[in-house]
């Protein structure tokens, strides 16, 4: 009976042993394919992560461009709110604008109708303030001192004969009063250039320092150019020298009288656009 029961026992066993063989050989392979999946979700893990990095990257970048464009854009709508117009080489603001019509409400009305253009309306208010500022009163008590006022142009001319001695381009000492009034008419509105034009009569002249005329008109420009800037501290960026000879007479040198009047030196004060609204925008930022 007992030789019976042992091979019951041992084919149960080898049945037992198989079943757990099959089972650790499934357990194995199921081991074996979470593995590879797993392996398979950390390769595509990093393959998200990598475009997730390119993404971050590529949003980075468009934020970038788009903070620039706001800097851009914002630039550009300062830059509308002070641009307005071109005239020459003068920009102007529209808050300069503003000052000009500031200016212009208080213009005679007949004289405003003329002004056609925005350069027309420019000028009428130079004319304006340059008439307000600049006093040539301490001038015009003399004969020998003439003063003209067109639109935006002072012109001054003074007889040679306070000015300088026959055939000479020294200034005389005596003359300095003058030119120190004439300093302070400039001084006064920094917004204009100066120009100073000698003018002979048509008597020829040639010597050891003087080739003629034209050379001697050039001279006495310069000289009073030189007391301006070196005496009564006139910028020279400022001041133009120029000399017409007899080119441009008054009258007819045919008498005495005539060729005296020929004989002048004429300060033309300009207006200079580019200054003039530079000053209002300096007036501006001291009142901000």
């Amino acid at each position: 009976m007992k030789k019976q029961i042992f091979p019951i026992i041992a084919i149960s066993l080898l049945a037992v042993s198989c079943v757990s063989k099959k089972k650790y050989l499934a357990l194995e392979q199921q081991y074996n394919d979470t593995r590879g999946n797993l392996q398979k979700t950390t390769l595509e893990k990093e393959n998200l992560e990598a475009k997730f990095a390119k993404i971050e990257k590529r949003v980075a970048s468009y934020n970038e461009k788009i903070n620039s464009l706001k800097n851009v854009n914002s630039s550009l709508e300062k830059e509308n709110s002070v641009k307005l117009d071109l005239v020459g080489n003068t920009v102007i603001s529209n808050s300069l604008k503003e000052k000009m019509r500031e200016t212009l409400s208080k213009v005679d009305p007949a004289e405003l109708a003329n002004a056609k253009t925005l350069k027309d309306s420019m000028n009428v208010a130079v004319a304006y303030n340059l008439k307000k500022s600049i006093n040539t009163s301490d001038l015009e008590n003399s004969d020998d001192v003439n003063i003209d006022i067109d639109k935006t142009v002072v012109m001054i001319s003074v007889s040679d004969k306070m000015l300088f001695n026959t055939a000479s381009y020294k200034v005389k000492r005596s003359a300095h009063r003058l030119i120190k009034k004439l300093a302070d008419v400039i001084k006064s509105e920094p917004s204009m250039d100066v120009m100073i034009e000698g003018h002979t009569d048509s008597r020829t002249i040639n010597n050891a320092v003087l080739q003629d005329n034209w050379d001697l008109s050039v001279k006495r420009a310069t000289s009073i150019v030189r007391i301006l800037e070196k005496k009564y501290g006139i910028n020279p960026s400022r001041l133009i020298a120029s000399g017409r000879g007899s080119s441009v007479p008054l009258v007819d040198n045919t008498t005495r009288a005539n060729r005296a009047r020929n004989r002048r030196t004429r300060i033309v004060i300009l207006p200079n656009l580019d200054k003039f609204f530079g000053l209002l925008a300096e007036e501006e930022k001291i009142k901000s």
